[in-house]
């Protein structure tokens, strides 16, 4: 959520700096911002004003009564007063409660230096490494390598329906090994705390860290009880999207030791995404799905950290593909393909020689103060003062995505697929995975 004071202050700047996302359809009604700021700023001074006047009338009351004088018509006036006081106190809580709503729905603002573009064609490339390998033999897609490996799309679409999987031996173990791989890189050497959350979250949960309520249609969502009550917002719960969601959410509500930060913390977990975005894309295969598995980290830092934090989280995302001796590139993304929370991310796509071509497997971004706000997460400066954190995300990886590029870039011509060494120790000592 942005610093409503930001918009007060100036709200031209704003409205510029948002305006470099490029979305065809404005992030801010501006006329009703002015209008509902105009009126809370009309009952804030009518409300002074009222409080002075009631202050003088009750003074003016104790003098009445000091001299033994009938003080009737002043009571009468005080009590009209506070009746007028309280009705603009609950004017200007839902005036309050309407702008809330409003910015609730207003992305973040994107760093100076992120690329101005409208999509990802003006996403700027910041470096490559590994060179995609020359095949004697013409390679084949993930499905048709791992269908002998226990890839079974049929199982899971009669299972799930469309976008689901099913793995089940060589497969299934490779799946697990890249996992345990990922976890242990970014705990031991990286210095994350591994976590293990809920994938179920309350609603206020995705409020905070932003995909709520602009993305409910991508969520898979539940209703908590089944007493036939009729559902309301307190018993709505949703699937996560991503255990970014939870990891960053632990740090709500809170005032944090200065010292305690940065924070780093990861997991590996399921996630949940409908994908109404995206129909009719990625049909084929693992690359796109209703449910995979990611190995998340989140960083919690000072304000002044932040960006240097995020530069150092790509890098524990490319450390896990340079293991996996993966070619890959890392992407800046421009202002309009940035996520709705982002103020700068870059993407780290694999490539795939199936498609011939780099697809996402990492994005990791620098919410700055954005989700803090949302959630109320502070820490404590130097000053003493409160102040909002910064949070970071990334995936470092999406577990189903480094199973197609292991599955297409190290396979073989009889059909079975070399194993990077970093791996060999999760699959005991394996070199080759046969059919």
């Amino acid at each position: 959520m942005l610093d409503i004071n930001l918009l007060r202050r100036d709200l031209d700047a704003v409205v510029q700096r948002l305006q470099r996302r490029k979305n065809p359809q404005p992030f801010l009604d501006v006329a009703r911002f002015t209008a509902l700021e105009a009126e809370r700023k009309q009952i804030q001074t009518a409300t002074e004003q009222l409080q002075a006047e009631r202050n003088a009338h009750s003074k003016r009351i104790g003098q009445l009564k000091a001299r033994g004088e009938d003080t009737a018509a002043a009571m009468a006036q005080v009590a009209g007063l506070g009746e007028q006081l309280k009705a603009g106190a609950e004017r200007l809580e839902a005036l309050q409660a309407e702008l809330h709503e409003m910015l609730m729905g207003v992305p973040n603002l994107p760093q100076d230096g992120v690329p101005v573009g409208a999509d990802e064609s003006a996403n700027a490339e910041v470096r490559r490494w590994g060179s995609p390998r020359a095949f004697d033999f013409t390679p084949r897609d993930h499905v048709d390598v791992g269908a002998p490996l226990g890839l079974d799309l049929d199982t899971g679409a009669r299972l799930s329906g469309s976008r689901f999987s099913f793995l089940r031996g060589p497969a299934a173990r490779l799946h697990r090994a890249l996992a345990q791989f990922m976890l242990d890189l970014q705990t031991q050497q990286h210095g994350y705390t591994e976590c293990y959350t809920p994938y179920i979250v309350n609603r206020e949960i995705l409020e905070g860290t932003g995909q709520l309520p602009k993305f409910k249609e991508d969520m898979f969502w539940v209703f908590r009880g089944s007493d036939g009550a009729e559902h309301d917002l307190q018993r709505e719960q949703y699937l996560i999207s991503t255990s970014e969601i939870s990891l960053t959410n632990t740090v709500r509500e809170q005032i944090l030791d200065a010292a305690a930060l940065p924070i780093r913390l990861t997991a590996h977990s399921p996630c949940f995404r409908s994908e109404a975005g995206s129909a009719g894309r990625d049909t084929r295969g693992m690359i796109r799905q209703h449910q995979f598995d990611k190995v998340e980290m989140v960083q919690v830092t000072k304000p002044e950290d932040s960006d240097a934090a995020l530069e150092q989280m790509v890098a524990h995302a490319e450390a896990v593909l340079r293991a996996l001796e993966l070619p890959y590139r890392v992407v800046q993304l421009c202002t309009g393909d940035l996520g709705f929370g982002s103020a700068k991310t870059y993407d780290l796509e694999v490539w795939l020689p199936a498609q011939g071509a780099y697809r996402e497997i990492s994005s990791c971004s620098n919410c700055e103060a954005f989700q803090a706000r949302r959630m109320q997460a502070r820490f404590r400066n130097a000053q003493g003062k409160a102040e909002f954190v910064h949070t970071l995300n990334g995936s470092g990886l999406a577990v189903g995505r480094a199973l197609v590029a292991v599955l297409e870039n190290h396979q073989q011509a009889d059909g079975s697929v070399r194993l990077p060494a970093a791996l060999r120790p999760y699959l005991g000592g394996l070199e080759l995975r046969r059919p």
